[in-house]
């Protein structure tokens, strides 16, 4: 007999993750502190559709949202991870991650992504039965298929980044159709939000595909950087921040819910763009997560909190 210290004898498998494990490694894999980059623009679309009408997002509505925004970001991340796992694990720097680490089961992260689609649908029934509002339930399906399929996007084309964008940029449309669909309807000031969100965010997602041009040609995946080469697709991403900028002016001018305190957060954000690229010029890398995490969240942060606090005090005038 074969004495279990011994040199032949096989392996003990490793222990399967108890369902707490799993969900601690996912959580810490589709990284929650991510959501800084649309939550405040969702609720900043919140505040300057109630100010327009005259009144105050109910705490009922506020939950909702913030509901909304947890359940869908899940249900698009744990997409994004099932998708790529086989491909995370064939590049060095996404290896490490939870599925294709064998930290989390494929059918725990399907359990997850079914779970917040279902409670993406329900928050969104919330404002039928709250608000007697059937816009956001009516459009559930349409967001929820516009986040899974940006997983797909670096598959063919090297437009994914304006896709991410896309996804992202629904946010403040959807949180201000939720509170008063007119004011979608008849005001620019959400759109306008949509367009910088869109922008701002496929500008930084090009720089945050700068670590990734090797193995991406490798295994023939789209990004800008990786079909059109580092420096044009950087050219690309000011232009985009350009835009971005220009449509966080032009909310400023029309709107008069965005005051004083929104137009200094935009001279702000100008500057801590120049920032970003700065810390990425000739393609560099070396300080690539300063550029796309820190100054990022403070830029939605910024004007987030700036933005609601005139939409506050406008209506409180």
């Amino acid at each position: 007999m074969t004495h279990p210290s011994s040199p032949d004898a096989p392996a003990p498998a490793p222990e399967p993750p108890t369902l707490p494990q799993q969900a601690g490694a996912l959580a810490r894999d589709i990284k929650l502190s991510h959501t800084v980059f649309a939550l405040p623009f969702a609720l900043l679309g919140m505040a300057l559709a109630a100010a327009w009408a005259q009144r105050y997002p109910s705490a009922s509505e506020v939950v909702l949202i913030l509901i909304c925004m947890f359940t869908a970001r899940t249900f698009a991340m744990g997409v994004n991870r099932l998708a790529d796992a086989k491909l995370d694990a064939q590049n060095p720097r996404t290896a490490g991650r939870a599925l294709p680490g064998g930290r989390v089961r494929r059918g725990f992260v399907i359990a997850t992504i079914v779970s917040n689609a279902l409670g993406f649908v329900a928050a969104c029934a919330g404002f039928w039965w709250l608000r007697s509002n059937p816009c956001p339930l009516t459009w559930s399906p349409f967001v929820l298929g516009v986040l899974a399929l940006y997983s797909f996007t670096k598959r063919f084309t090297w437009l994914c980044h304006l896709f991410l964008g896309f996804a992202l940029a629904i946010s403040p449309v959807a949180a201000a159709l939720a509170i008063e669909p007119r004011f979608v309807e008849t005001v620019p000031t959400a759109w306008l939000l949509a367009g910088m969100v869109l922008c701002w965010v496929a500008g930084f997602d090009v720089i945050y595909a700068l670590q990734d041009v090797g193995i991406d040609r490798e295994l023939g995946l789209f990004s800008m950087p990786a079909s059109l080469g580092p420096e044009p697709a950087l050219w690309i991403s000011r232009g985009l921040h350009i835009v971005c900028l220009g449509c966080l002016a032009s909310a400023t001018w029309i709107s008069p819910l965005l005051g004083m305190w929104f137009a200094v957060a935009v001279v702000i954000t100008a500057a801590l763009l120049i920032v970003e690229h700065a810390l990425v010029w000739r393609s560099s890398t070396n300080r690539i997560h300063v550029a796309f995490f820190t100054v990022n969240g403070v830029i939605s942060l910024l004007l987030g909190a700036a933005g609601i606090l005139d939409a506050t005090l406008t209506r409180g005038s």
